[in-house]
């Protein structure tokens, strides 16, 4: 007996790369789940567009990831953590946002508890501290820093995004999953991750799916999204430059 599932990380707005990820898994046989664990929204301008697709389906499980948070404080009247550009650009995402999909975002938990073939897994964002609060990145994460971090958790596999880079971790208690920022990457591809269980083993295996970004990336530009440079520059390695 087996189980195969799929996790999602940091789709940030870029419905292309999702579509492109979507059509490899919905290809991919005995996936039985996605879990796309936060950060949905934010840095990419497409965000109606990646919730009406992810929203849409019956085999998405969801936990919410801080820009999902910040654009919940908008709309709330509170305070949120962004500050300066990054408040600005949340908030030119506030007055573009399809308000019926705000009751299905305010739904999503900040993690999911499951188990499959006996494996105790987690999905979070991030790592949360004693009040269900995102831990600041850490920057160069080991397996000896996680374990102590997990150390009285009862989890067999840990999966995470929020730090774009990928990570995949196993120690003697556990195993440690970031699949990469699907929709934040110098190349035109899409990362993802495809688990297999079984009763004795956690099989993970790091996928890429290609897409043609160069239409996504120049929208930056034909809508003027703000912060448009330092996104291009940081999360998509200035891919238009030479274009």
């Amino acid at each position: 007996m087996s189980t195969t599932i799929a996790v999602i990380a940091d789709v940030h707005g870029n419905s292309r790369a999702l579509l492109s990820v979507l059509a490899e898994i919905d290809q991919h046989p005995g996936v039985e789940r996605i879990y796309c664990i936060g950060d949905m929204v934010g840095i990419g301008y497409e965000t109606n567009e990646v919730l009406r697709i992810l929203f849409s389906r019956k085999d998405v499980s969801f936990v919410v990831g801080n820009h999902e948070e910040e654009l919940m404080a908008i709309f709330e009247g509170r305070n949120g953590e962004s500050r300066g550009g990054e408040k600005l650009h949340h908030e030119w995402l506030a007055k573009r946002f399809d308000q019926r999909l705000l009751p299905k975002l305010k739904a999503i938990p900040k993690e999911i508890a499951a188990e499959y073939e006996g494996h105790k897994i987690l999905f979070t964002h991030y790592h949360l501290d004693s009040e269900q609060q995102f831990l600041s990145i850490e920057a160069e994460p080991t397996i000896e820093k996680l374990d102590q971090l997990y150390r009285e958790s009862p989890f067999d596999l840990v999966c995470f995004g929020h730090h774009h880079p990928v990570h995949h971790f196993s120690s003697a208690h556990r195993t440690y999953l970031n699949p990469g920022s699907l929709g934040c990457y110098d190349k035109p591809s899409a990362r993802y991750a495809i688990v297999e269980l079984t009763a004795r083993e956690i099989n993970v295996a790091l996928k890429q799916a290609p897409y043609d970004n160069q239409d996504f990336l120049l929208g930056y530009e034909r809508l003027d999204v703000p912060e448009k440079e330092f996104i291009l520059n940081v999360f998509h390695g200035n891919q238009t430059s030479n274009k």
